[in-house]
C-alpha cells in the first residue's frame, strides 16, 4: 500500500509540475504573436554583440525600446553579458556584464 501512496503522489506531483511550465509556456507564446522580430534573428543581433554561447533566453516586457524584448545570457569564458534586443525593432537595448545576482 506504501508504494501506491507513493506513486500517486509522484504522478500528482509531476503533473503540477508540468502544469506549471504550461502556464509558462502560454505567456511566452502570447508575447511572441505580438513580436515583429524573430527569435532566431534577435539570436543572431545579440551574438553580433557579443560572440559567445547562450546560456539563457526570454522573451519579456521591460521598460525601454518598445516595452517587450528578448533578453539573452551570453557566455564567453568567465564572463556572461546580458544583451536585451527590442523584440519591435531589433535594436540592441543592453550590452552589459552580468552580476553575481543576476535578474
Amino acid at each position: 500500500m506504501k508504494i501506491s501512496i507513493r506513486l500517486v503522489g509522484g504522478i500528482v506531483g509531476g503533473v503540477l509540475l508540468l502544469s506549471a511550465f504550461g502556464a509558462y509556456a502560454f505567456t511566452s507564446q502570447e508575447l511572441a504573436g505580438k513580436a515583429k522580430i524573430s527569435i532566431a534573428q534577435a539570436r543572431a543581433t545579440a551574438l553580433r554583440t557579443y560572440p559567445g554561447s547562450i546560456t539563457d533566453q526570454e522573451l519579456e516586457k521591460e521598460k525601454g525600446g518598445s516595452g517587450l524584448r528578448y533578453s539573452f545570457v551570453i557566455k564567453k569564458g568567465h564572463v556572461s553579458h546580458e544583451v536585451g534586443v527590442d523584440a519591435m525593432t531589433g535594436a540592441i537595448l543592453e550590452n552589459s556584464v552580468e552580476g553575481d545576482h543576476a535578474d
